[in-house]
C-alpha cells in the first residue's frame, strides 16, 4: 500500500472551540444530529482545503461510522411499533448513510465514488479508523479518485441510558464525535 498524506483535516467539536458548540440545521434532515455532524465536519474541512465550494479534482467521499444513525433508526423503530402512526418518509431517505454524503458531493461539486462504511473495530474518539484509511489507499491506487475526504462520525447515544435521562444527567460526557481528513498519496 501506498502512504496517505493529510491535505486538511477537522473535527466536531473543534476542540480549540471557546465553549460548548451546537451544530447548525441541516435542511432536509430532521429527528437526528448524525446527518449535520457529518456534514458540519465535512464542511470544515474542505473549507480549510478549498476555501469555498466547488473543491477541484475528483474527490471521493468516505463515511466510516461503527454505530450509524442512531437516533434515526430508533425514530424508524418507534413509528414502525406505533400501527396508529404514519412513517415519515423523510425518515426512510435519512436512513440512507448516503444521503448526507449526496448532500456533501452536490454543495461541493465532488465528482468521486460515494462510499459508507462499518468499521470493524470503533476507533479512539477524534480518529480515522484503519479500515477507512485502507479503503481510501485502494481508492487512490485504483485511480477512483485525486484525493478522498474520509469521515469517521459516532452519534452520541442519548436513548441508551434512559436511567441517566430520568435523573437529570447530561449526555456531556459523550457528545456526538466527527472527524475528518482530507487525503492524497503521499
Amino acid at each position: 500500500m501506498t502512504a496517505l498524506r493529510i491535505l486538511a483535516e477537522a473535527a466536531w467539536p473543534d476542540p480549540e472551540a471557546d465553549g460548548p458548540e451546537q451544530l447548525p440545521p441541516l435542511p432536509g434532515f430532521s429527528a437526528s444530529s448524525f446527518n449535520p455532524l457529518v456534514a458540519e465536519t465535512a464542511e470544515r474541512c474542505l473549507r480549510a482545503r478549498h476555501g469555498t465550494a466547488p473543491a477541484p479534482g475528483r474527490t471521493a467521499l468516505l463515511l466510516a461510522s461503527a454505530s450509524g444513525d442512531l437516533a434515526t433508526a430508533r425514530a424508524i423503530e418507534e413509528a414502525a411499533a406505533d400501527t396508529a402512526r404514519r412513517m415519515p418518509p423523510l425518515l426512510f431517505f435519512q436512513s440512507n448513510p448516503n444521503a448526507v454524503l449526496g448532500h456533501i458531493a452536490a454543495r461541493w461539486g465532488l465528482t468521486g465514488p460515494v462510499v459508507a462504511i462499518c468499521p470493524r473495530q470503533p476507533p479512539p474518539p477524534g480518529r480515522v479508523p484503519q479500515d477507512a484509511l485502507d479503503l481510501a489507499e485502494l481508492l487512490l491506487a485504483d485511480g477512483d479518485a485525486d484525493q478522498v475526504l474520509v469521515i469517521a462520525a459516532e452519534q452520541a447515544d442519548d436513548g441508551a441510558d434512559d436511567d441517566a435521562h430520568d435523573r437529570g444527567t447530561d449526555r456531556t460526557d459523550r457528545p456526538d464525535r466527527a472527524v475528518a481528513l482530507l487525503v492524497t498519496t503521499a
